[in-house]
């Protein structure tokens, strides 16, 4: 459905992967299911999520203390080697409690991933929810599913300099383009959110200037750019040379990210928690070893520069169903 193609005629190309059956993960979970009923003892919350969140968001606060008189190289250099590690980490976490796997109940989530959000330095947490969810009931869904590049990026970055721009900035992008193609008016959580990230925003201004501050987005920026942490926004969906929908990174970052590497396994089974999704390739290894699927989430990230038939495009869409535009 195109990838030989491209491939083989060695450009990118000038629209996306049209598939029209329904996304795998919803049938490969109920032939799992079927086959290995076990699968279903691995739900339910992951007991240790709340303190692992406390101990980054506290550890990234007091990092940003430290660096109040800090000189800006300073600044940048520990931000991009370690306060990257720990955003991109809670920016992870957030994602874990969209899918309310920390508490059974789901408010006590969205506490937690507001505060998990503090040390990010711009409310998202809440916002990040509404459409994530969206992206698992309906990926690849032309309209609805926000995790797909828009047209107008794909038609904008088609060679090795503009799509290292779309990597450095792609935070950005994934952050306006709901806004743009999808907006979502918001609600008393969204404001929830914001407020009290911005009191905590102006905390750290107030007691200890500018430049923690500074410390905070910029672990936010560079951490999710052209960082090995951020390949995980490419490998997991942008189809390189088959028609796989959907690919895991099986590399030590996993346990730095809450195992979002798993990601077959994240969307054949979405209330599994991270610390738990490597079991589902150990009970059902027959449905995940023959996939595609990484290693170096690095080695990603220059793929998708360095390959001309690879960008925005480079990903499966689907049209609309009617039982969609109903679920809306």
């Amino acid at each position: 459905m195109g990838g030989e193609e491209r491939e083989e005629e060695g450009v990118m190309a000038t629209d996306f992967f049209w598939s029209y059956t329904d996304e795998p993960h919803a049938s490969r979970r109920r032939q799992i299911l079927s086959q290995y009923p076990q699968m279903k003892e691995l739900f339910g919350p992951d007991p240790w999520a709340f303190l692992k969140i406390t101990v980054v968001v506290l550890l990234q606060l007091w990092t940003a203390t430290l660096l109040h008189n800090a000189g800006w190289m300073k600044i940048l250099a520990v931000a991009y080697f370690f306060g990257s590690f720990l955003n991109h980490n809670l920016f992870l976490a957030i994602h874990e409690l969209s899918h309310n796997l920390a508490f059974s109940t789901p408010v006590y989530n969205r506490w937690l991933g507001i505060f998990a959000n503090l040390p990010i330095g711009v409310p998202m947490s809440v916002t990040f929810q509404k459409y994530h969810l969206e992206h698992h009931r309906f990926q690849g869904v032309d309209g609805i599913d926000m995790d797909v590049p828009s047209h107008i990026e794909a038609q904008l970055v088609r060679n090795v300099v503009t799509k290292s721009i779309w990597v450095i900035l792609q935070l950005f992008f994934y952050a306006l383009r709901p806004i743009f193609i999808k907006p979502k008016p918001p609600g008393l959580w969204e404001f929830t959110n914001l407020v009290i990230q911005l009191a905590l925003d102006a905390a750290v201004v107030y007691f200890w200037g500018w430049k923690s501050f500074a410390y905070m987005i910029l672990s936010t920026f560079v951490g999710g750019g052209m960082h090995p942490m951020a390949g995980h926004f490419i490998s997991e969906h942008y189809v390189f040379t088959t028609e796989q929908e959907t690919y895991s990174y099986y590399g030590p970052l996993n346990l730095l990210t809450w195992s979002v590497g798993y990601h077959n396994e994240h969307h054949d089974f979405p209330r599994i928690p991270g610390n738990k999704l490597h079991k589902v390739k150990e009970i059902a290894p027959e449905y995940y070893e023959g996939l595609e699927s990484y290693k170096s989430w690095s080695q990603v990230i220059y793929m998708y520069i360095m390959d001309r038939t690879v960008g925005p495009f480079s990903r499966m869409k689907r049209k609309v169903s009617k039982t969609a535009k109903k679920s809306e």
